[in-house]
């Protein structure tokens, strides 16, 4: 089991990666949060801000204090909803579960569309600088180095050409 040691004061630590011997940040880019449960104390209760409002839902000790966060927050009150859904029985979990999973699986579907059609564009355009290089009297090895075709597609190319 790891064990970290607590932070002091906040509830809210960040830390940034740094060169040692120069003490430059290397990125804006990366930053580590540690948020700390238990110091989240009464005073931060009647806050607006969203991040202490999750972490007082993640730490809620009441249906009280879980519907006076609902009353606050829309996304809090999502969230409550499905996690009342997905707590009713296995049937619901397991629906809920195939939906998500088809859900996920419609995303990966589009993507793959998306970079198939992004793959045929690029092969598009490759033959049609390969054909205006080729009107140009150029070689064929020249314009295979320049398309990335092969020299037997840029030979079928040039046929068709003339």
């Amino acid at each position: 089991m790891w064990t970290f040691r607590t932070f002091p004061k906040s509830y809210h630590s960040v830390f940034r990666l740094r060169e040692d011997a120069e003490k430059f940040i290397l990125t804006d880019n990366l930053e580590i949060h540690f948020l700390e449960l238990p110091k989240l104390g009464f005073e931060h209760q009647k806050t607006s801000d969203l991040l202490v409002k999750w972490l007082l839902f993640l730490k809620a000790e009441s249906e009280t204090k879980l519907e006076e966060l609902a009353m606050s927050e829309p996304t809090i009150r999502k969230a409550i909803n499905v996690l009342e859904f997905l707590s009713q029985d296995k049937e619901a979990r397991k629906l809920y579960e195939m939906r998500e999973m088809a859900l996920k699986d419609e995303l990966n579907m589009i993507e793959g569309a998306k970079a198939e059609g992004r793959t045929e564009g690029e092969r598009q355009k490759a033959t049609e600088v390969a054909k205006n290089l080729l009107t140009m009297d150029m070689t064929v090895e020249v314009v295979a180095k320049a398309t990335g075709l092969s020299t037997e597609e840029i030979e079928k190319l040039k046929q068709q050409l003339h």
